[in-house]
């Protein structure tokens, strides 16, 4: 895997992946016109992302009717820096029709402890946490 990233002006930047799919990211803050994703941010995408993948093939291959699959993360950081993530939590909102709530607590189970690398890379030096729920849809 190979990216890049290229400064644009003051703290923005484009990061590039070799595919040619482009996001901004900006380090300033809001109030400064702030037109990108923060960086750390975009560390709790990539777990939600991860995650949420792993949580919908699963549940598919356990022939589960997943309609869409949300997944909203909460995280803590430190106070001192490096502020790094101390806290986090993915909560999983899966709409489906008649979904089983042990396959889907599986689904979530075996992303958490097996499968999705970006939630246990970081689980290395944060604690995290996962819910979910079941809606009907």
């Amino acid at each position: 895997m190979k990216i890049s990233t290229q400064w644009v002006d003051g703290l923005c930047f484009v990061g590039s992946t070799e595919q040619g799919h482009s996001v901004v990211m900006d380090g300033a803050a809001p109030e400064a016109g702030k037109r990108g994703i923060s960086p750390m941010a975009m560390l709790l995408l990539g777990v939600a992302g991860c995650s949420s993948i792993d949580v919908v093939s699963i549940a598919q291959k356990q022939r589960q009717d997943v309609r869409d699959c949300i997944c909203e993360v909460t995280a803590k950081r430190a106070d001192s820096i490096p502020k790094v993530f101390t806290e986090i939590h993915l909560h999983f909102k899966v709409i489906g029709r008649d979904l089983d709530q042990s396959a889907v607590a599986k689904a979530v189970q075996l992303s958490a402890e097996k499968y999705c690398s970006a939630s246990i890379m970081l689980g290395k030096a944060a604690a995290i946490s996962h819910s979910f729920e079941c809606i009907e849809g």
